[in-house]
């Protein structure tokens, strides 16, 4: 599956999951619900996946681990926030780059309409 295709699969996967829950539930619900979603279309999905951080020549496990990975290639960043920030895309950015992917999905659940709540995100 090429990018454009798989984001627009999570991103279907999402919408389905904000239909049937609504908004304003815990982050941690979506992310759980989304994940069966993606498991259940035949797609390979990481959970909660362990991100180290190299510095300095050393890698350290400082405890970050990235919401979801599809397919090794999508990062998703799931929030439950009444807006999204810049500094949670800032966040996103630098998920990205410590873990070398070059595509993200950054999703507020906490919206009317979920198409609202996302960014697409390349680096």
């Amino acid at each position: 599956m090429i990018g454009s295709e798989l984001t627009e699969k999570i991103i279907g996967e999402a919408i389905f999951v904000h239909r049937n829950l609504g908004p304003g539930l815990l982050e941690s619900t979506y992310e759980t619900c989304l994940f069966h979603r993606l498991i259940k279309a035949g797609l390979s999905v990481e959970k909660e996946k362990p991100m180290p951080v190299f510095f300095d020549g050393v890698r350290l496990d400082c405890g970050y681990r990235l919401d979801l990975v599809v397919e090794d290639s999508v990062v998703l960043e799931l929030k439950s926030v009444k807006k999204l920030r810049e500094i949670h895309l800032a966040q996103m950015i630098t998920y990205l780059k410590l873990g070398g992917y070059q595509t993200g999905l950054l999703m507020n659940f906490n919206v009317l309409r979920l198409v609202d709540g996302i960014k697409r995100v390349k680096v």
